[in-house]
């Protein structure tokens, strides 16, 4: 009989597949659980979104990774965990019921909508490649569909997209959309003018990019302002009903295409047996060594989480280098069999591209801005894909880009209808979810 500890990892993201990658298989029995059976590259969605990459570019098999050799003996359960019982130390899909003996949880996060009425039905979100894959045929689908209108008001709010929220995301994705409007549409739409596109950036405090510093603020505003993207701050957006965004003061936006980035909260999963403690927007309270406060056996890293410390005193950034060292900082303590070495979080900086040649950079005391900055972003990003396919084919795609802005992936495909879930054979979510102690592995 396996003699060693189970450990479950809920989550294939950065932190979650970091643990994976250090922990000792020798020691543990590892059972990786996703809702998908690849790892995502997050901070490359909006390049799916705005034709830039196809899906599979930015993707990588989770059993295709674990034929390597730093992953190899781990296992892998595909299915979306929906309730955790830290009494009986058992994890809930909607297919199966997963014992542990240890549990890291590295879920990540989902969109926050702010208690916005239905908002969540309404706007295009990019968490996720079906998000992603959405928003892309709908900004096509709107091009087409102006095309052919003679109504101009209509013709107007189809061609209006706003961004909401000034993060990395949502500078990122508006500059995209810029650049569509000032150098893709006058060749490809002619039935189109460049002044009847707009984009619109919406950001409720008083500057873009809260968490960079005040120079990178400024350059990306103006790097968008060259990309003729309209940004507004200061503005915070109270609802959204039949094409109409109302803003607090009262004031008034048409848009038929609402991008929504404003901000994230940790993965809501049911926890029973122990209630544990939260932090701001959702996310468990870990200590020093991401133990998750009053349960025994249950750690969190990454976005999941909250980490407080004297220079965090919220927690850590929910970006993708504090995941990956909580989960390698997880994975030794775990080897070594004790807790003695607590997480202390490098920053390595930040950075947002506006778009070709323009970036910001932000390394320490250490501030640039435009083309350096953007090979900069593009050398960090291609360096964090998984797999040399997946690098060889995101950086001929950007050199292709670059000199024939191409319209290869410009393409409108839309899913055939599937049949019902419930005349599929093996949907048996009700059997397994939240309850089915009698299937264990």
């Amino acid at each position: 009989m396996d003699t060693r500890e189970t450990i479950v990892v809920v989550g294939a993201g950065f932190g979650g597949l970091k643990f994976v990658k250090a922990v000792d298989k020798k020691k543990y029995r590892v059972i990786l659980i996703d809702r998908n059976n690849y790892h995502c590259f997050p901070p490359l969605l909006y390049q799916v979104a705005s034709s830039g990459l196809e899906p599979g570019s930015i993707t990588f098999a989770l059993r295709r990774e674990m034929r390597s050799r730093r992953i190899r003996g781990c296992e892998y359960r595909m299915g979306d965990v929906c309730r955790i019982d830290t009494a009986r130390k058992l994890v809930y899909t909607q297919y199966d019921t997963v014992a542990y003996d240890r549990l890291v949880l590295a879920a990540g996060t989902t969109n926050n909508f702010f208690g916005i009425p239905d908002l969540e039905k309404k706007v295009f979100t990019m968490k996720t490649i079906g998000e992603a894959i959405r928003l892309r045929n709908r900004i096509i689908d709107r091009m087409e569909r102006a095309s052919a209108c003679s109504d101009g008001p209509r013709r107007r709010s189809m061609l209006t997209f706003a961004v909401i929220g000034g993060g990395p995301t949502g500078v990122e994705i508006a500059g995209a959309l810029g650049e569509m409007k000032r150098y893709i549409a006058p060749r490809e739409y002619p039935e189109l003018a460049s002044s009847e596109i707009r984009v619109v950036l919406i950001e409720g405090s008083d500057r873009l990019l809260r968490t960079m510093s005040g120079r990178s603020s400024a350059d990306a505003l103006k790097q968008l302002g060259n990309l003729m993207v309209d940004v507004v701050t200061g503005k915070s957006m109270k609802n959204y009903t039949d094409g109409v965004i109302t803003f607090a003061d009262g004031t008034t936006l048409d848009a038929d295409t609402v991008i929504w980035t404003a901000g994230v909260t940790a993965r809501p999963i049911e926890i029973t047996g122990a209630e544990p403690s939260y932090g701001p927007g959702g996310r468990l309270m870990v200590d020093e060594y991401n133990r998750v406060k009053g349960i025994d056996s249950f750690y969190a890293v990454g976005d999941i989480c909250c980490c407080v410390s004297d220079r965090y005193p919220h927690g850590c950034p929910q970006l993708a280098q504090p995941a990956i060292q909580q989960g390698r900082n997880l994975a030794l303590n775990i080897n070594r069999g004790r807790f003695d070495s607590p997480f202390d979080y490098k920053d390595k900086g930040s950075m947002a591209t506006v778009g070709r040649n323009r970036a910001v950079v932000d390394m320490g005391k250490v501030h640039f801005s435009g083309y350096f900055a953007w090979l900069t972003w593009m050398g960090v990003h291609l360096m964090s894909l998984l797999g040399m396919r997946n690098k060889l084919v995101v950086l001929i795609n950007w050199i292709w880009n670059y000199w024939t802005y191409s319209a290869a992936l410009r393409v409108l495909l839309r899913p055939a209808a599937m049949p019902l879930k419930s005349e599929l054979p093996g949907n048996d979510k009700a059997a397994h979810c939240p309850a089915n102690p009698n299937k264990t592995l």
